[in-house]
């Protein structure tokens, strides 16, 4: 399957250009998973660490459902792998398959989009619960693009140990 990431617009308005950067960030992450099985997908980076490419997608699923759904959409749901509320069970991914995280990712990046584009703005506010405080969907776009910037950075390592693929 070819992955085709946005283009981030070069003079878009600050919600587009938010919205089109995020896409590409997640574009990103399924590129570095795109063509693995799911024992490789497994694969852990090296010891001690436990992290792996479905980890991250499993991740992702639940930071997607916390930030749209929980903080800007107000809905009160659980974690997908978490009754307790701890965001590293979603690393633990050996027993996931492929389908089972990325039905969930997608699900909740699905979800978020439409909660993102049902915002009359960019000044929405949401309650944050973990920090008490509250936010604005323009900050929780910002977030979201942080967070998939840093675990895509997290992915490519990953990924050049599996099969020594780099770059994108």
């Amino acid at each position: 399957m070819v992955v085709e990431r946005p283009d981030p617009p070069r003079d878009g308005g600050e919600r587009e250009t938010l919205r089109v950067f995020l896409d590409f960030h997640r574009a990103t992450l399924t590129m570095k998973c795109d063509g693995l099985s799911d024992e490789e997908l497994r694969s852990r980076s090296m010891p001690p660490s436990t992290l792996t490419l479905l980890g991250l997608v499993r991740h992702m699923a639940e930071v997607e459902r916390t930030w749209f759904r929980r903080v800007i959409g107000g809905e009160d749901v659980p974690l997908v792998w978490s009754a307790s509320g701890d965001f590293q069970a979603a690393y633990d991914a050996a027993s996931s398959t492929r389908s089972e995280a990325f039905e969930a990712w997608q699900a909740e990046v699905a979800r978020a989009r439409e909660i993102e584009a049902g915002a009359p703005s960019l000044d929405v506010m949401g309650h944050q619960p973990r920090w008490g405080e509250d936010v604005s969907l323009r900050f929780v776009m910002l977030h979201m693009i942080h967070e998939y910037a840093r675990h895509n950075g997290h992915a490519d390592f990953l990924r050049e140990g599996i099969d020594g693929e780099v770059g994108a």
